[in-house]
Formats: structure tokens, sequence, C-alpha cells
């Protein structure tokens, strides 16, 4: 897994973070969802490596990067907390300017990248997520059928992280066949850690505080995305389902947008993994 790619621990000033990285080319970060680690690339990023020099970290509280510690106002594990970190890593790294792809969670610290740090983001790839506030401001009843975990994960009175930890598995599903022996162990070995777990539960605590609220106050203010925007989603998912053409919301917040479907699950990176490179590389091989 990630043959040729490199190991090391970067420290950003408020985390460590765990990543590898490798290839040669323009940079480009890669940023992953919940729960997975920076593992779910595993397939992707050789693909790449020929092209772009591909960044893969674990983000702030998941996998092997480090667990801040958290605070009432969950702010630690908001995304632009994670950001901040993401413009760190890549300058300790020596990429002054780079492209940036998030799936699921990593869709909002991209965005958060593009919009707090517009001079380092060259090109934002979105996949299978729209931003948080425009989420929570459709959260209709069919919403919190199909996402109740959002709302199970970032409540505070009963906390999620007792009920997860009772039995990680069952919780979160996975299998080695589907995503890759050695990748499902990094990820095993995260879910199995209650320190990642409250992690990630403050990672949809933050969502529903201090991200929606950075998402609401750059709409007020009009500020967009400035940088050429790629969104994807996966057509056997749910996005089309909530929102119908999810292009449009991501109209509102990009100029420079385009779009289309991948047929896959949710996890795009592990199903479909040639068809998503072959994308990503049409799209930022053009800024090239």
């Amino acid at each position: 897994m990630f043959e040729g790619f490199k190991e090391e621990r970067v420290g950003t000033g408020e985390a460590e973070l765990f990543v590898r990285h490798g290839g040669s080319g323009p940079p480009v970060l890669l940023l992953h969802g919940h729960p997975r680690t920076h593992a779910t690339w595993h397939r992707v990023a050789p693909l790449l490596a020929g092209d772009f020099t591909v960044v893969c970290p674990d983000l702030r509280g998941y996998g092997r990067s480090s667990k801040p510690a958290t605070t009432a106002d969950h702010d630690p594990y908001s995304k632009r907390a994670m950001a901040r970190d993401c413009a760190a890593l890549m300058r300790v790294l020596g990429h002054e300017r780079f492209s940036v792809v998030g799936h699921d969670r990593g869709t909002y610290v991209a965005q958060r990248l593009a919009m707090d740090h517009p001079d380092l983001v060259s090109r934002l790839v979105v996949i299978d997520g729209v931003p948080i506030g425009e989420a929570l401001a459709r959260a209709d009843a069919r919403f919190a059928a199909a996402w109740w975990h959002w709302f199970f994960l970032g409540q505070t009175a009963k906390p999620a992280e007792r009920v997860i930890n009772a039995d990680p598995d069952a919780w979160y599903g996975g299998a080695p066949e589907a995503m890759g022996a050695e990748a499902y162990e990094d990820y095993r070995r995260a879910i199995h850690d209650p320190a990642t777990v409250h992690a990630m539960c403050e990672d949809y605590r933050a969502g529903l505080g201090p991200d929606r609220a950075a998402d609401d106050a750059d709409r007020r203010a009009g500020r967009r995305i400035a940088c050429p925007t790629l969104f994807l989603w996966a057509a056997r998912d749910d996005m089309e389902d909530l929102y119908g053409d999810p292009l449009a919301i991501w109209r509102d917040w990009a100029d420079d947008l385009r779009g289309a479907p991948i047929d896959s699950g949710h996890h795009v990176a592990e199903e479909a993994p040639a068809e998503l490179a072959a994308g990503l590389r049409r799209f930022l091989g053009a800024g090239i």
C-alpha cells in the first residue's frame, strides 16, 4: 500500500499529522472523510503519482494524527482548524500552492481551505458533500431520517462515544474485501481507539456549531470560492435524492464550476478508483 510513498509525522503548530506523500509534479492534497483514514486513497494515489506529488494525511483527530484537547465550543475540531493544519502541512512539505481534493467530511475541510486560504489553493475538488450550512438549512424530515447520525454524533447530553465504543465494528462496518486488507487494518485500528472515536464525534459537534456559523457568515458576506472547482458525486449514493441537482447548490459558492456523477457507492476512492483518478487527472491536469 502506497508503494514508494514516504511516511512521516508533521507538526502544524496546533497538531501533529500522520502523512504519506510521494510522486512528482504539481502538488495535490487528498483529504479523507469519516470514519476513514488517509488509507482510503491507497488505490487512487498511485494512479496520480506519475503526474502529481500526492499528499495524503490523516486529519486531526483521525487515524494516527494527534487528538487536540476538546473544548465546550468544539472549535478544535472545526473545519477552519483542520484547514489551518493542512495549510501548515503543505508549507512544511515545501508546497506554496496546491490543489485539494476532499471526500465526505474532507469536503468541508477542502472547502474551508479554499475559502480561508485562497492564495494557497489552485484547484478544488469536492466529492459527495455540499457545504454544511447548506445541508443544515435543508435538513427536513427526509434528511434527518437518512443522515440521523449527524445529530446522534453531534449531541452532547448523551454522548455517542459510549454506544460506539461498545462495538466499533458493528457501528462503522467496513470489510477488507472492499477496502483492501492493509487499508482495512489501518481503519480498524483507528475506530478501536476511544480517543479517535471521541475526536470524530467532535468533528460532527463542530459541524453543527462553528462550521455552520462559518458557512453562514461567508454567505452573508458574499464570499465565494475563487479557484476552479469540480464537484463529483456517487450516483449510487443519496446526493440526487436529497438535493435534486447538487451542482445547483455549489453554483452558489463557485463561479468556475463543473461536475459529474461517478457510478459508485459512497466510498468512491475505494469502489471506483480508476474512474475517480481519471476525472481528477483531467481536471487537475488542466492547471499544469
